[in-house]
């Protein structure tokens, strides 16, 4: 050792720069003593040092420049290890070595060899240097010859390489020189400390690729933060504080093993610390709230800090948790951000933490911290931002799922959420609100709470609530259609009650013509589901628990056991098939029918089921001895039946037909072609005649409908009968006219399946549809004579000789006839159908005379027929008559284009609504047939769209929008005008169809229209024709009028702008901008130029409406500032695509550049010239125009003096009339509103004080008014100005005034005397009272 020390003392000496070979000497040496423990050689270097006249300070010195030379990381690391060593070595002067900048030199050394990965060596650790070899090493009993060896290898080495195993044996020094250096004296050395080594696992994780490496630094690390808590290195709240802010970045991290590390050390190491020390414990209290404030905006960044907050909150103390619940709480009413993360720590919180709701540890429910959470989370589903909306439900839903099993839980949950007590924030009205929401998130958040809460609240969600799931089925996005259908569907497979059956039956079939193939699919197996499968069930039970021959003959005639009727149709089946059967669901059970048929879905035990339900309800008809003749099977199961019978025709028993054919056939009720009062019925009984004879016409057509599907089953000989008692039937003429078709197709599908070859099925066909022509054309010649005879002998009657009304009325044998005629006629349409070939030479001209015996039209005076016309006479067979010869048209393309103006024709001069309605369906199918055709009377239908009756705009409506998305008509012309007034329309259901295809269908299958259309639709509406620069004629004029909203007063108005509003949702942002510009150029350009005259209405509301369009929200362009609950809502919405939301954003601020060029270049010089130009005319639209521009500068305040750097006086003039304008119409709105409730506070009582005061005047202010600092200023002023009013009356009265009555002293006047205190008040009130103001220029 005397050699090592005579080496390094000359070095020291001499001040020679430090080496790798000094630092090994001074490493052997203290090495060697440490092992030993004797400190005989290290005293004898100090001695030595002593005896040179050199300092222990001069050697610290040297050891901290070799630290902080940074020349390479071994020799750092070897003289930090150098340095801790003389601090832990026998009988150390540690006050002397021990320095804050050589501490400090120590930890930077260690953060540098850190962050160099490849200098580390992987000598059973971490990697490999490549200048290092692994070579054996012999156990030497000697120290000194153990040191020779090592100074050997590590000669051999890479110069600039360190053993990892060093830097944990420096981590142990720095662990143990802490238990003898207290760092209370160096708070700045602790900082550095606590920093340094929480950086340290943050940084080796990125560099170190050994796992058992990594944990024993983390180890060593955790070793030192618990060291530096102690309360020998100061106050430990500050050190706890220190710490926990030096781990927040760990814990917020996403990799995995650094935010393990920070973790567990506050979870495991420091929560144990709290509970000797109440520093600690309260900082580890703060640190939930501290990570909170740091937490990330980002998703997936946000969901790791509320785990990690969670994990901390569920080690803490009960009070501590409920004081970090109250800080969510309060946190849940702050900045967007924290809103946003309060919504997802709440249901971690409530699922996570012991005790779910707290109310077992408190008096009441409503003072526990669940409960308070809870109503923090139903408030934030109301959040004005989107993003936070959505969270909130979804996260309630979730709350609603893991709570939902426990009793008391299920109970807190159904008081809060306001389930029977339903209030304004109760969460069926807030639902409903948000699965109407604009953004999707939100509404597909809402749908997933519903589906949850179904569990929870039964049957308690109310009607409309359902009704609004059903309308989200129809949503645009696919994905929360399959949401609205999961949670519908999951509340009618749970509680099958009138309500839920009835929403599901109106909402799920009907997306079985949905767009989206999985959502089809969907429906197609729910239907099977929970319709076919129920029905199933149901008709097994009917045939187990009912006995057909036992009799019930205790109870009345008339009444039903309820009890009796659940057990035979269990799960509500009766009020299910009578559903489907209604005439807005029947097609989309028709439809998915056959689909499922297609697929060989269908089972036979459905057939089954329905003929047990049929023949169970007809058993307990007479089980209580009811007259046969008046059952009728449960409505919709012969509706159904009739469908599932085409593909599982071998399941239908002939017999079972046979018997309830028979028993239609024989019990028939009164026939609805006949008056009443012929077959003997009394007035009261007329509702039950006419209900049992539309059920009873409805079964048989669906009976006809079911044996014509099965009749390849049917026998030769029965099948043969039945088609001549169908014959028999139709030449009767005296059916429905339902029941006519269901003969007429039976009857042609049983000859087609009995015939051997299609020739002689067309044979058979074609036979017995000459026979029924040729009848049905005796009954029309016979009616058509009856009636010409009978008007002339009425136009032979003198008018004394008129039938007196009250004397009794005899059968009218044309009236019999015409019921004959009008079945005749009708059943020639159906031939035509089925037998498109059929001659009907003949019957053309008989219709013909029908329809065109017109009362005085010269064109049809000199032809043959009655002078009245028939469609006075019999309206009925006039309509029947113009459906037969659409029918006939249809089939004969010669024809129809002859009669084709005979319909138009009859489409605008009729004035009967049925008649009308018929002949826009045969237009519309014309359409189809003979597309050119009928083009060129395409603005004669659309008229239909402003009918009076509601039935002919829906049906126009409906029929229109279904040839313009299969491309039979286009959109073009006055086409797309025309539709726009549907948006406004009277009823609310054609709006719902105009909303749904002007924002679905319209936008994805003509996404410019709205855009190319949106000006000319301003002139159009406002019945202005500026824009075409022509006068329209008279009949133009009426037609323009008809699809125009005129007007200035506020329903005009208002429509017009929902018009507005509802194209510009469907515009892209680029086409906003231009139509911007567009209605800048072609409006308010023309305005000014002149070309829109400003004397005209028309045109004042066209400057008038582009100047809302410019100032509406629906034609800005947002900039690109979102907020973070902003990109939570675009997180929401978009997933993971993060690409396209960098291109959106790099979009929007494309758009918004483009914005301000566009209100450079055109919109502000228009508005300066149009503005001196109405101020010329002294134009009331000047206040629009200011409005709009207000508005406008506003949006784009930064910009405005780019916008005006020409004219800076220009700038400040238009600042200054805008100011003026403001608070001139402030002024009137605080005096109206002034005036307002001084009028009515006049009709107080006279005890009741009506002094003057302002605080009171604007407490009672709209809300609206309050909020404008101009208005309320103003009213300030007004209540003042009234105050000073009526103390000036008072005092002209006589009456003592608040100055009176105040104590002042008596001042003696200036000539001595006592003052006059009756005339000198009297003339300075006086002259006050006279006084004159002068407002300012800016008031006048």
């Amino acid at each position: 050792m005397d050699e090592i020390i005579a080496r390094i003392v000359p070095n020291l000496e001499h001040h020679l720069p430090i080496s790798q070979s000094f630092l090994r000497d001074l490493d052997t040496l203290l090495d060697y003593t440490l092992n030993t423990k004797d400190p005989i050689d290290l005293e004898s270097f100090y001695n030595e040092l002593s005896a040179k006249n050199l300092s222990l300070s001069s050697l610290t010195n040297a050891i901290s420049s070799a630290m902080d030379s940074g020349l390479s990381s071994g020799a750092s690391i070897l003289a930090s290890k150098v340095y801790l060593s003389f601090l832990l070595s026998p009988n150390s002067p540690v006050f002397t070595l021990f320095t804050p900048m050589a501490f400090l030199s120590l930890l930077r050394a260690i953060r540098l060899a850190i962050k160099n990965p490849t200098l580390v060596s992987n000598e059973g650790s971490v990697s490999q240097s490549p200048g290092r070899k692994k070579k054996g090493r012999k156990k030497i009993a000697a120290n000194k010859n153990r040191v020779e060896n090592r100074v050997g290898m590590e000669n051999k080495g890479e110069e600039g390489g360190y053993d990892v195993k060093d830097l944990f044996l420096l981590l142990d020094k720095l662990v143990m020189v802490m238990d003898l250096v207290h760092l209370d004296r160096f708070p700045d050395c602790l900082k550095a400390l606590v920093q340094t080594v929480c950086e340290i696992p943050m940084t080796a994780v990125e560099h170190w690729g050994n796992l058992g490496s990594f944990k024993r630094l983390c180890e060593l690390c955790s070793q030192v933060l618990s060291e530096a808590l102690k309360s020998e290195h100061g106050n430990q709240g500050d050190a706890a504080a220190e710490v926990l802010k030096a781990l927040a970045p760990l814990i917020l991290l996403s990799k995995s093993q650094v935010r393990s590390f920070g973790l567990g050390f506050v979870v495991n190491k420091m929560v144990g610390m709290g509970e000797n020390s109440v520093d600690i414990k309260k900082a580890v209290a703060n640190m939930p709230k501290y990570l909170v404030q740091k937490s990330p905006e980002k998703a997936e960044p946000r969901a790791l800090a509320v785990e990690s907050i969670i994990e901390i909150v569920e080690a803490l103390d009960f009070e501590d948790q409920v004081g970090f619940a109250d800080y969510v709480v309060k946190m849940s009413q702050g900045k967007g951000q924290f809103r946003l993360l309060s919504v997802d720590l709440i249901p971690v919180l409530m699922m996570s933490v012991k005790g779910p709701f707290g109310f077992d540890m408190v008096d009441s429910v409503e003072n526990s911290w669940g409960f308070r959470l809870l109503e923090a989370l139903i408030m934030r589903c109301s959040d004005l931002t989107a993003g936070v909306r959505a969270r909130a439900l979804a996260n309630l839903s979730q709350v609603v799922e893991s709570l939902s099993g426990n009793d008391k839980s299920r109970t807190v949950l159904k008081e809060v959420m306001g389930f029977g007590h339903e209030g304004i924030n109760g969460i069926n009205k807030i639902l409903k609100t948000r699965c109407m929401d604009e953004k999707a998130a939100v509404r597909k958040a809402a749908l997933l709470l519903i589906s949850k809460l179904i569990a929870l609240v039964g049957g308690e969600l109310d009607e409309e609530l359902l009704k609004t799931v059903g309308m989200a089925c129809s949503d645009p996005l696919v994905s929360i259609r399959k949401v609205a259908i999961s949670a519908l569907s999951e509340a009618f497979r749970t509680y099958s009650n009138r309500t839920v059956t009835k929403e599901w039956v109106h909402s799920i079939p009907r997306l079985i013509s949905d767009n989206e193939t999985s959502i089809q699919e969907e429906c197609e197996n729910l239907f099977l589901e929970l319709v076919l499968d129920r029905i199933s069930r149901a008709g097994s039970c009917c045939s187990a628990n009912y006995d057909p021959v036992a009799r019930d003959t205790n109870k009345k005639k008339n009444s039903l056991n309820m009890d009796a009727t659940e057990l035979l149709y269990p799960e509500g089946v009766l009020g299910l098939l009578n559903d489907i059967c209604d005439a807005e669901v029947s097609p989309w059970v028709k439809k998915i029918c056959s689909s499922l048929g297609k697929k060989k879905k269908l089972q036979k035990k459905i057939a089954t089921a329905l003929q047990n339900i049929i023949r169970t309800s007809e058993s307990q008809w007479l089980n209580q001895s009811m007259s046969i003749e008046k059952w009728t099977a449960p409505p919709g199961a012969w509706f159904l039946l009739s469908e599932v019978s085409a593909f599982i025709s071998k399941a239908v028993d002939w017999e079972f037909l046979q018997h309830h054919w028979h028993l239609l056939d024989k019990y028939k009720p009164v026939s609805e072609l006949q008056s009443p009062r012929e077959w003997g019925y009394a007035d009261e009984e007329m509702v039950d005649v006419e209900s049992s004879s539309v059920a009873w016409v409805r079964d048989r057509v669906f009976l006809l409908q079911t044996i014509s599907n099965v009749s390849m089953e049917l026998p030769p000989e029965p099948a043969a009968d039945l088609a001549q008692n169908f014959l028999k039937r139709l030449e009767g003429f005296n059916m429905h006219p339902t029941e006519v078709n269901a003969h007429v197709k039976a009857l042609r599908t049983l000859c087609k399946r009995k015939a051997l070859n299609v020739e002689e099925a067309d044979s058979l066909v074609m036979r017995w549809v000459n026979q029924l022509q040729s009848k049905a054309s005796q009954v029309l010649e016979s009616c058509m004579s009856k009636i010409s005879d009978a008007n002339k002998e009425s136009a032979l009657l003198t008018p004394q000789a008129t039938v007196s009304r009250k004397e009794p009325r005899t059968a009218d044998p044309v009236s019999n006839l015409t019921s004959h005629a009008i079945i005749a006629i009708y059943t020639i349409g159906s031939l035509v159908i089925v037998c498109p070939s059929a001659n009907l030479k003949t019957m053309v001209p008989a219709i013909y005379t029908i329809i065109t015996t017109r009362s005085s039209d010269s064109k049809f005076s000199k032809l043959p027929g009655p002078v009245v016309p028939v469609k006075q006479i019999a309206p009925s067979l006039y309509i029947q008559a113009w459906l037969t010869m659409g029918k006939i048209c249809l089939a004969d393309g010669k024809l129809a284009k002859r009669y084709l103006p005979l319909f138009v024709q009859e489409l605008e001069k009729s004035d009967c609504a049925a008649l009308r309605n018929n002949i826009v369906v045969m237009m519309a199918d014309f359409c189809v047939r003979y597309t050119a055709m009928v083009d060129c009377y395409m603005s004669k239908i659309t008229k239909c769209l402003r009918d009076p009756c509601e039935l002919v705009r829906r049906q126009t409506f409906i029929l229109l929008s279904r040839l313009l998305q299969r491309d039979y008509v286009k959109w073009r012309g006055v086409l797309f005008l025309r539709f726009l007034l549907c948006l406004v329309d009277d009823s609310e259901k054609i709006r719902q169809l105009a909303d749904f295809l002007f924002g679905n269908i319209l936008k994805a299958k003509a996404p410019l229209l709205a855009y190319n259309s949106f000006v000319e639709s301003i002139f159009v509406l406002n019945d202005c024709n500026a824009h075409t620069g022509r006068s329209n004629s008279n009949s133009s004029r009426n037609e323009t009028r008809l699809f125009s909203i005129r007007g200035n007063d506020e329903k005009s108005r208002s429509q017009r702008m929902h018009i507005y509003a509802t194209l510009l949702k469907q515009m892209a942002p680029e086409h906003l901008l231009a139509t911007f510009a567009k209605v800048c150029a072609e409006i308010l350009a023309a305005a000014s130029d002149g070309m829109l005259s400003l004397e005209d209405t028309t045109g004042q509301s066209v400057l008038q409406d582009a100047f809302f369009i410019l100032s509406s929200k629906e034609i800005r362009i947002q900039s690109n500032h979102g907020s973070s609950s902003e990109t939570a809502d675009i997180e929401e919405e978009g997933g993971d695509n993060g690409g396209t939301s960098t291109s959106t954003s790099s979009k929007g601020r494309v758009i918004t550049q483009a914005v301000r060029k566009s209100l450079i270049q055109n919109a502000i010089p228009i508005f300066i010239e149009l503005k001196r130009l109405l101020e010329s005319k002294n134009s009331p639209l000047i206040g629009s125009l200011m409005d709009c521009l207000r508005i406008l500068l506003k949006d784009y305040k930064n910009e405005i003096d780019d916008i005006l750097v020409a004219d800076r006086q220009l700038q400040k003039e238009l600042i200054y009339d805008i100011q003026k304008y403001e608070s001139m119409k402030a002024k009137n709105t605080a005096a109206d509103a002034f005036a307002t409730m001084q009028r009515s506070e006049g009709y107080q009582s006279p005890h009741v004080t009506k002094e003057p005061n302002s605080n009171k005047f604007k407490s009672k202010l709209p809300e609206k008014l309050q909020s404008n600092s101009k208005v309320a200023s103003a009213v300030a002023d007004a209540a003042a100005a009234a105050t000073a009013r009526s103390v000036l009356r008072e005092v002209n009265q006589g009456a003592s005034t608040p100055l009176s009555a105040m104590t002042v002293p008596k001042v003696k006047s200036r000539t001595g005397g006592q003052p006059n205190g009756g005339d000198r008040p009297a003339e300075v009130i006086e002259s006050l009272r006279r006084r004159q103001f002068f407002d300012s220029d800016d008031e006048n």
